[in-house]
């Protein structure tokens, strides 16, 4: 019995690459479901992401934000009773020849939460600038304080859960920048997070959500979110 995977790309003014990034996922990933969550873009991602015929699109009425598209589709996932459910950015950086291997490590057992990372091993922060890369380093000793674990690429996109994960996900997913929070909570409540290597390619479309003059304020926000969910009662 083939895998129930669902592939969840949140996606904010990406028409300059959401039509590669579905047809490298349809022919990498045939037999897993595709959902798009337009978070209200001004341009044309929804149309584009429609005509290629590959992904359900789901269009957002308001801008939510990383956190509420990723939550609509992490909730699309539970009700529809997905096994694993991955996230997978809209702007061209990951390799869908990747996905597998995260699913692979989340329907075996492997671990609850996989996540794709440019930091695994022996891989540099060639190409990250100097502001990007504190902030990494600075993540990452906060994941070895918090949950006496060293994840070295707290803000990947490219990510697979598990149905435990979903179910407690679906509920708990922080709205603002989650991936580093989401990390400490699941952490926090015994789930098995493991990083692999996974290729990252250069932004080939759109604009980052987080300038380099934001540089500061998120990180310090980020810190604080992160300690806070460290101080929460576990749930599990």
């Amino acid at each position: 019995m083939k895998p129930n995977v669902l592939i969840i790309i949140p996606a904010y003014n990406e028409e300059a690459t959401i039509v590669q990034v579905l047809e490298s996922l349809q022919q990498e990933c045939p037999d897993y479901q595709i959902l798009v969550v337009n978070d209200a873009s001004t341009d044309s991602t929804s149309q584009l992401a429609k005509t290629t015929g590959v992904a359900v699109v789901v269009d957002l009425p308001v801008n939510l934000g990383i956190g509420g598209a990723v939550q609509t589709g992490l909730r699309y996932a539970t009700r529809n009773n997905f096994d694993c459910a991955l996230q997978f950015d809209a702007d061209g950086q990951h390799k869908a020849s990747d996905v597998n291997v995260l699913v692979n490590m989340v329907l075996s057992g492997e671990c609850d939460v996989a996540i794709g990372s440019r930091f695994v091993g022996d891989a540099k922060m060639q190409g990250t600038d100097f502001l990007r890369r504190i902030g990494i380093r600075v993540f990452e000793f906060l994941s070895i304080l918090l949950i006496r674990k060293r994840i070295r690429d707290h803000t990947s996109g490219f990510r697979a859960f598990n149905r435990q994960a979903l179910q407690f996900i679906k509920r708990e997913y922080p709205v603002d920048y989650p991936e580093p929070e989401i990390v400490v909570l699941l952490a926090r409540n015994k789930f098995v997070i493991k990083e692999v290597f996974t290729q990252m390619y250069s932004r080939q479309g759109g604009v980052s959500s987080i300038s380099i003059f934001q540089g500061p304020y998120y990180m310090f926000k980020v810190v604080i979110s992160m300690i806070m969910a460290s101080l929460r009662p576990r749930e599990m």
